[in-house]
């Protein structure tokens, strides 16, 4: 059971990320469209920043490069 809460925090850790990191672009992009249109942007911008370095941190965090977590068993039965 350990096992399968840890499997489902990584997914849901990393599926976080996946959607944070976009939604901050989303959030750049409206930035710099009312810093064209001369509107109030600082705080679109940092919220943006915020958001991109957060989304990148639960990727790189949960380990989103390395794949799913694997039961210790499998790794002894490879070496």
């Amino acid at each position: 059971m350990n096992l399968r809460k840890n499997k489902l925090t990584w997914y849901i850790t990393a599926q976080i990320g996946v959607l944070m990191f976009p939604f901050g672009l989303c959030l750049l992009g409206e930035s710099i469209t009312r810093r064209i249109n001369g509107e109030p942007w600082f705080w679109w911008g940092t919220v943006s920043l915020i958001v991109v370095n957060a989304g990148l941190g639960l990727m790189i965090e949960s380990g989103l490069i390395g794949g799913f977590p694997r039961n210790n068993s499998d790794d002894k039965a490879e070496s």
